[in-house]
């Protein structure tokens, strides 16, 4: 299969303006918010603007797009106010997923704040069992930078989700919040361990897309903060590993690299197409 690779892009003016914005910046799928990630807000899909979406996706982009939830929601808190909003929250963004024919909703669990590991995994399952999702929708889990208490950071936290949902979920990796959270992706051999592991305790048949950014901080320091493509502490060995393991090659690649030092998505996305070797 050919590289997918794109960014998150804007919908500005439009849903449907994602398309242009994606085909713009090098891209054939991507990452999208339907709405401010800061507050609570529904999507509102207007009929129109998702069938020029789908029209436009489908002309195009290779795809799949996902859509990224929004910072509030926290699916491991024990308070019940939180949980109702963040069950409403991502009822309506599998709603939106179903109708702009995206495949995808990644989610962060959030954090326990003092329900612990395994309440916060459980309260996760919990929120997740009560979302009626379409069919043709899947929810990702994200993994995190692992500051404080929030869950993700480990992969047997993304194991143990999966292991406690009656849904069928699947994980998205963000390169950079893997690597603060401890695992090395910096040399060729570190990229092919933290592989293995994954494997050995999620399974790559979960991972369903990619967030590829680089680290402006060392590993395991628990800091997410994202650079260009090659530019930071994973560094380019690392990134041509990653881009060109045997069993990440077919998997989605949406990058949320900064824009800075002259340098953008466009850029972001060239230097992933340099690095992979067809």
């Amino acid at each position: 299969m050919s590289l997918r690779v794109g960014a998150h892009v804007s919908i500005a003016g439009g849903i449907d303006n994602a398309v242009a914005n994606q085909t713009e910046v090098g891209g054939n799928c991507g990452q999208i918010f339907t709405h401010s990630p800061q507050v609570w807000q529904d999507p509102n899909v207007g009929d129109e603007e998702a069938a020029a979406f789908r029209d436009g996706t489908e002309r195009e982009l290779e795809g799949p797009w996902v859509i990224h939830t929004s910072y509030l929601v926290n699916l491991c808190t024990p308070k019940e106010g939180l949980r109702e909003k963040s069950l409403d929250s991502m009822q309506k963004e599998v709603d939106a997923a179903a109708k702009l024919n995206i495949p995808y909703v990644n989610v962060h669990l959030g954090a326990h704040t003092g329900a612990g590991v395994e309440g916060g995994l459980d309260n996760a399952a919990s929120v997740i069992d009560d979302i009626d999702v379409p069919d043709g929708v899947t929810i990702l889990i994200e993994s995190d930078a692992g500051s404080g208490t929030k869950l993700g950071g480990e992969f047997e936290h993304l194991a143990g989700i999966i292991d406690r949902t009656e849904t069928d979920i699947d994980v998205c990796i963000d390169t950079a919040h893997a690597f603060a959270a401890g695992y090395d992706l910096s040399t060729p051999d570190a990229v092919d361990e933290t592989i293995a592991a994954f494997d050995d305790v999620v399974g790559l048949e979960h991972l369903q897309y990619v967030h590829l950014n680089d680290s402006k901080h060392a590993c395991g320091t628990n800091k997410d903060e994202h650079a260009h493509i090659g530019e930071g502490h994973i560094g380019e060995d690392g990134m041509r590993r990653f881009l060109n393991h045997p069993d990440l090659r077919d998997v989605p690649l949406a990058l949320e690299t900064p824009t800075e030092d002259g340098k953008s998505f466009a850029w972001n996305i060239e230097r992933v197409r340099e690095l992979r070797e067809e």
